[in-house]
């Protein structure tokens, strides 16, 4: 008799909660929005069930669907309360700021940091968890000749990284070097307690964290993974590494 296969595993992803149509909303919200979905269908594409976690009356991810995911991805959006990292939050270039999402994705953040649980942060993201463990965001870079927001009548910002040898991206790409896409006007400043840089790009802006070797997988990009641009093949890489690191655990859990 052939073994019983195991069901897809369950990938928690906080919903967005900015109402892109609401008078005067930033078109960024929008955007952010829309490559949403395009995250949750890497997930599916990765060979995962996608979860969508929103809000309990507490404003943070209720514990039944947390506790039934493997894994969890934080996607992009707007900018971080600048508070929580004690930086001005009436700086002129912050867009989208909102207290609920800050607590929504804080909460699974949280959750897949304390359990353990693969975690894949993107852009905001990854901020937000290098936040949580202490570190700070530049609040609005400086232009360099690197592009890392989009040019006027351009969706994305492309630019090269590159990886450390000895990080998880190095050997989820199989190379040193990758172009990405871009869309952002903060990055990590001080680094986070527990977190490494993994990539930087040219001008030195870091580009990706991770946890350090041995710790359970946790990576954050600043670059969006999930952009058509600018190589297709690029996009899935991230996502399954994800799966595959939840599928190691799970055999490794059914052992004696």
């Amino acid at each position: 008799m052939s073994p019983t296969p195991h069901p897809a595993p369950r990938i928690g992803i906080p919903v967005r909660l900015s109402d892109a149509g609401a008078p005067g909303a930033d078109h960024r919200i929008g955007e952010a929005n829309r490559i949403f979905d395009d995250v949750v269908d890497l997930i599916r594409a990765a060979g995962a069930e996608p979860v969508l976690l929103r809000p309990d009356s507490d404003g943070g991810a209720p514990e039944a669907p947390l506790a039934d995911c493997r894994g969890f991805v934080v996607p992009g959006g707007g900018d971080v309360d600048p508070a929580l990292y004690g930086a001005d939050p009436a700086h002129p270039a912050l867009y989208d700021v909102n207290p609920a999402q800050d607590r929504l994705d804080a909460s699974v953040l949280r959750y897949a940091l304390a359990q353990g649980r693969p975690l894949l942060g993107i852009c905001r993201g990854m901020q937000l968890l290098n936040i949580l463990c202490g570190g700070t965001l530049h609040l609005d870079l400086p232009r360099t000749a690197v592009a890392h927001d989009a040019a006027p009548g351009e969706e994305w910002g492309v630019h090269e990284v590159a990886l450390s040898a000895d990080g998880a991206l190095a050997e989820v790409f199989g190379r040193d070097r990758i172009p990405v896409a871009s869309g952002h006007h903060q990055a990590v400043d001080r680094v986070g307690d527990g977190l490494r840089v993994t990539a930087r790009a040219d001008d030195g802006c870091v580009e990706a964290v991770e946890s350090p070797a041995g710790a359970a997988w946790t990576v954050g990009v600043q670059w969006h993974p999930e952009a058509f641009v600018p190589a297709d093949e690029l996009r899935l890489p991230l996502f399954r590494a994800l799966l595959d690191r939840v599928h190691a655990e799970r055999e490794a859990g059914s052992r004696p």
